[in-house]
Order: structure tokens, then sequence, then C-alpha cells
């Protein structure tokens, strides 16, 4: 008998240093996959530059680790003077001084800036994309019945067919319901964390969170999830491949052709193209939510997608909410390094070469202005949890220089100048804003994000 449970034990510590050692062995692998997708995303990135004729080294970016030398500003004394460009000016000078003009000039004007210096210009001809029913199941959430269809959107490929794009999304409906419902799409993950996906760090925070979907079906809405990176990858290396590598047929990118940002974007508006023919979902009232990087491309998706009912934009940051002039966290010169530049167009790195932030002829106030008259809401996390990498107040001080645009088309802004303490919603307009106590995630916030919906989804 004792033989035997030492043969045991012997076989479970076996077992122990094989796992472990199959552990080290995917560890190594994923390592080099990094390893690789950081050099070939640094040739990229180097590619673009040499097309730019940028000769000079980019500015380094400050560090997100508070203990570093270079670490970032979390000090708002230290924050500089800067002036924003004004909404409500033409680009010629003259004032925007009705919704006339506004409609008619000006919010082209803006369109125009930032696509051809942030976020990129979409194709002049995209490729078709065809919905297919992968699966329907009647399942339960919470204890609420749903019937939940899992799609794919097949991109037709046949002008490049040595690249693949097959765009994933989950619709989730409540089964009792009589007919067709509000549904909020979530930029986020299908099959994590059994699946093959991963989340970016921290992500698991909000990607996870198990009661946003029982929330909305609590209140008979339905729940979408889109998976960015089934549209375009996460990385410069990615740029030759996906829906921007599709279109240029393998080829790299034009300084001024789109980013991944603007890639999730026009996925998200593919989704869109769905929802109108699902007789399960109310087309006209359509939400997008999502956090951190996903926090910028919802909002990029609602500044270009007016179909797009209400936001419910996430620790976005710089490149998403944040004023991009402030010297607060995340800077510039992070987004245009070799790591992040993917997000945007070309354009944008030389803001952190040969050209500052102050040369930029837009900032983050002004695509929310692309959103007016829609509602919005600016969800953040509490500082000492989340840091202060997003820049909670950057976030809410772009949604007060928007307001003077929402005034001018008869909705209304934040009701203050003044950064709200931490929990407490500004709620009472078309922006809303609300710093809760948690972490890097829109989770803490769903209920007031549901109860202001309601406010817009009710009429």
């Amino acid at each position: 008998m004792i033989r035997r449970q030492n043969q045991i034990v012997v076989l479970l510590m076996l077992l122990c240093v094989i796992g472990g050692g199959v552990h080290a062995v995917q560890a190594q692998f994923a390592q080099a996959d990094r390893d690789s997708i950081n050099r070939y995303s640094y040739l990229d990135f180097q590619e673009m530059k040499k097309s730019l004729s940028i000769e000079i080294e980019n500015r380094p970016g400050p560090s997100g680790d508070p203990l570093a030398a270079n670490a970032a500003n979390t000090d708002e004394s230290n924050v500089r003077s800067y002036s924003l460009p004004n909404p409500l000016m033409f680009s010629d000078g003259k004032k925007v001084t009705n919704q006339k003009d506004w409609w008619a000039k000006r919010r082209s004007e803006i369109v125009n800036d930032f696509e051809s210096e942030v976020y990129g210009r979409l194709p002049e001809t995209l490729p078709k994309v065809n919905w297919v029913v992968k699966s329907v199941k009647d399942t339960i959430v919470g204890s609420f019945p749903v019937q939940e269809k899992t799609m794919l959107g097949i991109v037709d490929n046949s002008a490049f067919p040595e690249i693949k794009v097959e765009i994933e999304l989950v619709v989730g409906t409540p089964k009792e319901a009589t007919g067709p419902v509000p549904v909020v799409m979530e930029f986020g993950f299908i099959n994590w964390p059994f699946g093959k996906r991963a989340p970016e760090p921290n992500y698991f925070m909000s990607a996870y969170e198990p009661l946003w979907k029982q929330q909305l079906l609590s209140q008979g809405w339905g729940y979408a999830i889109l998976v960015p990176s089934s549209i375009q990858a996460d990385h410069g290396a990615g740029l030759k491949s996906g829906i921007i590598g599709l279109v240029n047929k393998g080829a790299a990118r034009a300084p001024e052709e789109w980013g991944v940002l603007r890639a999730w974007a026009w996925g998200a508006s593919r989704a869109l193209d769905y929802f109108e023919k699902d007789a399960d979902v109310d087309q006209k009232k359509i939400a997008i939510e999502g956090t951190s990087r996903y926090g910028k491309a919802a909002l990029v998706t609602m500044a270009f997608d007016a179909r797009i009912s209400l936001g419910f934009i996430g620790s976005s940051g710089e490149g998403g909410a944040s004023i991009m002039r402030r010297n607060f966290g995340e800077q510039v010169e992070n987004l245009a390094s070799s790591s992040e530049y993917h997000w945007f167009c070309g354009n944008f790195i030389k803001y952190a070469s040969s050209l500052t932030i102050d040369d930029l002829p837009v900032d983050a106030h002004e695509l929310i202005t692309l959103c007016a008259p829609r509602p919005v809401f600016i969800s953040a996390g509490s500082h000492f949890i989340e840091g202060q990498w997003v820049d909670a107040k950057g976030m809410f001080l772009a949604g007060v220089h928007a307001q003077p645009v929402y005034q001018l088309l008869g909705a209304k802004g934040l009701g203050t100048n003044d950064f709200p303490v931490l929990g407490f919603p500004l709620i009472n307009g078309e922006i809303a804003f609300r710093q809760h106590a948690g972490g890097h995630s829109t989770g803490p916030n769903w209920s007031t994000w549901i109860a202001w919906a309601h406010r817009y989804w009710d009429k």
C-alpha cells in the first residue's frame, strides 16, 4: 500500500514537472512571438517614417511607472498652459454662428483634420461584408433567458485571396422579447479565457465583468460583443494583413491611410449594417461601449457613424477622450511610438518628431463634437486604483470644451466646468461624466449609464 502511494506521489511530481515544463515552453514561445511582433512593428514604423521623410528620432514618451525616472506627470500644478483649437471657428478664422454653418461646413473641416492627421482616411473602395449565422442557441445569463447568435462577417477577398478576414460578432437578446430591443455593442472578447484570445493587460477587469449583460437584460435590452482582433491585429506587424492589408493587397500604408482604431470602427459599422436586417434589434437604439484602447475605438466609431445612438466611453485616455495637449499621464510621444503608432495614420507620427502636439489642428474635445448632438457618457476609474495614465480630468475637460457645439445644436453639456469629486455623476445633459471608485473598467458605471440611457431610449 505504501509502495503504491509512493508511486502515485512520484507520478504526480512527474506530472507537475512536465506541466511546468510545458508552461515554460509555452511562455518561451509567447515571448518569441512578442519579440517577433515588436521587431516587425518597428520595421514598419521606420518604413512609415521614411515615407514621411522624418530622419530624426522620435521624442520618447513618459513612463507609466510612477517610480520611474521619466514618470509621466500626475501633478496638476505642473500642467502647462495650452491653447485648444476652437470647434466653432472655421479654418479661415470666421466664427460659426448657427447650426447650418456647423452641418454644412465646419463639421466636415474637423472630420478632414482627424482623417488626415490622426485616425486616417478610409480607402475609396472597400470590400463588401456578408454576414452569416454560425450558430443560434438558447442560453441563460444570470437568471435571464437569452437567444444568442454567433455571427461571422465574411469579407470579400476576391481582389486579394491571400488575406482572409472574418469579423466575429455575438448578439444576445431577451428570449421573451416580443419585438426589436435596444442593444449595447461592446468591443471585447468572445472566447477568453478558455479560447484562443487573451486580453490586453488589465482588460480582464472590464472584459469579464460578469454583470453587464445581466444589467442590460434586466431592462429588456440586448448585448453584442464585437471582436476587434478579427478585424485588424493590434500591432504594427499586422498592418499588412487584416482588413487594412486586404485592401492594400499586402502592401504598406500611405501616410494618410487608416490606422487600427479606424479599422475597428469600420468593423463596428459593418455590424450596424447587420443590425439593420436583424428583426430582434431596434436599429435606432444601438449604443457602443469599450474600455481603454477599445474606449478609443468606441468614440471613433460614434464620431464617424451617425447610426450610433448612445456612447459609453470607458477610460479611453490619450488618443480617445482625453485632451492631448495636457502634459498629464500618457502623451502623444507614447501614442506615436513604435508600440502604438499603428492605432493612427502615419501622419500622426510627425507630432512626436518633426512637429509637436501644439501643431495638431484638432484635439479630443473636437472628436466628441463629431458625436453631437447624440449623447456621450465619459467614464473613468479612480486615480487611486486605475492610476493617472488615462487622465480622468483631461477626459472631463474634453467634455467641457465640447459643450459649445452641443449647445449650438440644442443639446445640453456637462453643466459645469468644475471637475467633480470621485463618484459624483454628471448626468443631466447629453454629455455625461462619472469617475467611479474602481479600476480600469466601465463595470462600476454600468448602472449609472443605464439609468442615464433610459432618458433617451424610453422616448
